[in-house]
Order: structure tokens, then C-alpha cells, then sequence
């Protein structure tokens, strides 16, 4: 099996070394297409108005000046003889989960490889009581091949990724895996911070803030809060389908 790593948080990210730990207790054929720099919270987003430069930084490895999706396309179209098997993405530095998943570059590098035909895993491990650089990224390298083993032995519909994401908590303290759909939390984490530069000019940081909420049941955040491994299929469609039956018998007549 041929296997394709990205990430969104750049190709010299601790998470990038533990989802090749993983991809190599699967296959030995194993390709990594990484950022340069960091690409955290762009999205969907690929390089339309400038050229997208590439760097060999090892066999089967290169760091690409572009977003997490661009690493995927050139990838596939030129950087790799064949079109891989499977995509995976991550290991990312903090949950995709909730409203997460909007903007998030590693589920989108992983909706790209499914847009492409390609089997596709977006890997996260959570850092919600923590301090930034200290995940227990062993709970995610220990985890990892047995949430996702199942999975391509399996196999799920061409429409659909896996979103797989890991509790905040050590190896030996995960209670198990969830099958999730996605949540939605209670307020919005995401906060900006003022501040004045030496010139007296106002510029903002965009950041979280640590709350938690109450998800229900069977959510990813549940699980996740819960200290299970949560695994959740998305797909791209947007549609709102209760409301799409409201607004065509509106316009009925």
C-alpha cells in the first residue's frame, strides 16, 4: 500500500514524525508532501496567485510553500509516480472536532485526497489541559494503527474521510474508541487579543480560549472529553437538508 502524509502544521512538525510511525506499522511505501511553513486554520485553501515551490528534504519526502490541500495536489499530480492508496493527515497539533473542522488544513488535505478518489484520514491529537509542547503525542503513536487498521481493512464510501482524534491523556489511560458524529459546542473558543505596537498602532492575535462545554452523547467532543479516541466520518456536502424541504415547499407554487 502506497501512503501519502501532510499535515497543516509544516513539515518539521513532532506530529508529522509520529503519523510516520503510524503509516509504517501499515506499509513500508510511505510519501510525505508536508508545508514548509506552518498552514494552521487555512482551510481549504489552495495557491492561485503565485507559483508553488517545492524542496526534496529526504527519499519519498518534500516540504511544498503552500497550504495543507496544495501539498496533496501536487503530491498526486506530480511530485509521486502513481497516485497513492491512502491519504493521511496530521498528526495535528491540538482536536479537530466541532466547529473545528470548518477551517481546519488537516481535515481539508484529507477531503482533497477523497475529492481525488483517494481513501482519506485526517489524525489529530487533542491538547485541551495542556500546556503548548507538552501532548502526550505517545498516546496518538500508540493509538493510531489501531483506530485506523479497521478502518482500511474495511473500507467507508468514496464521499467520506475519517476524522480521527486523540484524548488528552496517556497511552495507558485511553478508555477505548467512539464512534462519533460531530458536535457542536456550547460557545465560541475562539477569541481575539488587542494589543499596541512600540508606534502606538492597535494589532490583534486570534487564539482559543480554554472552556469546556456540555456535548451530548455520541459527539465528538463527548468522546473526546470523556478520554476515548473519537472517530467520525464527514463528508463535503454543505447542504442543509430539513431546511432545503422548507425552502422547496415554500417556492412550490
Amino acid at each position: 500500500m502506497r501512503i501519502l502524509l501532510t499535515n497543516d502544521d509544516g513539515i518539521n512538525a513532532p506530529g508529522l514524525a509520529v503519523l510516520e510511525d503510524i503509516a509504517r506499522e501499515i506499509s513500508d511505501d510511505v510519501w510525505i508532501a508536508a508545508p514548509e511553513e506552518e498552514q494552521s486554520g487555512k482551510g481549504r485553501a489552495i495557491s492561485l496567485t503565485h507559483p508553488i515551490r517545492t524542496r526534496e528534504v529526504g527519499d519519498k519526502a518534500w516540504a511544498v510553500a503552500g497550504t495543507p490541500s496544495d501539498c496533496v495536489l501536487l503530491a498526486t499530480h506530480n511530485l509521486m509516480p502513481e497516485k497513492p492508496d491512502l491519504v493521511l493527515s496530521g498528526v495535528n497539533r491540538g482536536q479537530n472536532i466541532a466547529e473545528d473542522t470548518s477551517f481546519s488544513g488537516t481535515i481539508a488535505a484529507a477531503l482533497f485526497g477523497m475529492q481525488l478518489g483517494i481513501p482519506s484520514i485526517a489524525l489529530s491529537q487533542s491538547q485541551s489541559f495542556r500546556e503548548r509542547g507538552s501532548l502526550p503525542w505517545d498516546t496518538a503513536r500508540a493509538w493510531g494503527s489501531k483506530a485506523i487498521k479497521p478502518l482500511i481493512e474495511h473500507g467507508w464510501p468514496g464521499d467520506a474521510v475519517m476524522n480521527v482524534n486523540f484524548p488528552d491523556v496517556d497511552p495507558e489511560d485511553v478508555k477505548g474508541i467512539q464512534i462519533t458524529r460531530q458536535g457542536f459546542r456550547d460557545e465560541s473558543i475562539i477569541h481575539t487579543d488587542r494589543r499596541e505596537d512600540l508606534r502606538g498602532n492597535d494589532y490583534y492575535w486570534v487564539g482559543y480560549k480554554g472552556k469546556l462545554s456540555k456535548p451530548d452523547e455520541g459527539t465528538d467532543l463527548r468522546a473526546i472529553y470523556d478520554g476515548y479516541v473519537s472517530i467520525s466520518p464527514l463528508h463535503v456536502d454543505l447542504t442543509h437538508e430539513v431546511f432545503l424541504r422548507t425552502l422547496r415547499e415554500l417556492w412550490k407554487n
